[in-house]
Parts: C-alpha cells; structure tokens; sequence
C-alpha cells in the first residue's frame, strides 16, 4: 500500500496548500525546472509517486492527467545563463517561487520537496523525500520532469551532435565525450566543473 497521503484542499486551519518540485538541479545543460500543484480532492489521481520511480510513458500520461484534473498548476524554470549568475540552489529556489507566484489560485502553504525552501509571500514547510510521501508534491516532481524533458528533446533538434535526447543534459560519458568534440552551447551552465574546464583548456 502506498504511503502518500492526499493533504485536504483545506485543512483544520483553513489553509489552502500546494507541493512544489524541482527537475534539473544536476545536469551540465539547461533550465532548472519547478512546478507548483494544488491538486483537486474531489478529482482523485491514480499512480501518482516520485517521478524518478515512474517510466517516461507513465510520466507524460500523468503530467497531462494532472493538467486536466489539478485545481491550479504552474510550471517555471531558471535558465541556464541565470543558474551561471546565481548558483544552481539560488536559480532552484527562484524558479520554485516563480512556479508557486504562477499559479491561478494562491495558495496559503506550499509543501516544498527537500530540505531548503524558497523565499515567497506565503509561509513553506519543506519536507525531505515529500516527492514519495505527499500527493502534491509528487504531482508536482512529474510535471516538473516531464516539462524539462520535453525541453531537451527540443535542444536535441537544435544540436543533435550532442546526443541531450539520450542524457537530457546529465554529466555521462557521451555527453562528456559530445562537448570535447563539439565544445559548449549556449545552453551550457558555464560555472559546472566540466564545462568550466573546458573553457579554460579553451584559453590559449
């Protein structure tokens, strides 16, 4: 039996409560994404867990189900020239709130997946592994994964030679091999080690 537990549209309190999630803290390439839901009691969803333990096919099944039948949801990302400027947990923390501050409803708590919370008008609650044991959360990790997939499957038509429909912009062998032999794109993050080093070899 699962262990995730849908949080009432209103609790005791009368709070009106969102999960957030993040996509793409590690790659060497692309936005950072987050998502925001508040997803509808009402409207129950069926298979909803971290999205790392889902397939790619039940992900995108999921995403446009919680699209459909979620009270509010919201998507936003940090680019990769931010991420640069800022620090990778800094551009998190910021597309998180854009995500929570794009929603159609205003939420008056947002369960925040992890151990950090972002700075938003409204109060947040971070809870560590939230993407497998609280619905909303959950929600929110799958259309946070399958909107930045998406993406980089777009970046892949852009520059195939680097193979991101493979590795979506994570650090392995290939896509480490594709920017020695190709050098970086402007969707690289330029202050990752790897790609930091290649720049410097770069510099006569």
């Amino acid at each position: 039996m699962s262990s995730l537990k849908t949080i009432p549209l209103l609790d005791s309190a009368g709070e009106l409560i969102c999960g957030v999630d993040e996509a793409g803290r590690g790659p060497l390439a692309g936005p950072v994404f987050a998502a925001a839901v508040i997803l509808d009691p009402s409207k129950p969803i069926t298979g909803l867990r971290d999205s790392k333990k889902l397939s790619p096919t039940r992900r995108d099944q999921l995403a446009l189900i919680i699209q459909r039948d979620a009270l509010a949801w919201s998507i936003a990302q940090c680019s990769a020239a931010e991420i640069d400027a800022l620090n990778i947990l800094q551009a998190t923390m910021l597309a998180m709130r854009r995500a929570i501050e794009g929603l159609s409803m205003t939420p008056t708590l947002a369960l925040i997946d992890g151990n950090r919370c972002p700075v938003t008008a409204i109060r947040t609650e971070a809870i560590i592994k939230g993407d497998d044991k609280v619905l909303e959360i959950s929600a929110a990790s799958i259309l946070a994964k399958t909107a930045r997939d998406a993406l980089l499957l777009e970046m892949h038509t852009r520059y195939p030679q680097y193979g991101f429909d493979q590795h979506k912009g994570y650090p392995t062998a290939l896509h480490l091999e594709r920017l020695k032999q190709h050098g970086i794109t402007p969707e690289h993050r330029r202050s990752f080690a790897p790609v930091r080093q290649l720049l410097s070899e770069a510099i006569p």
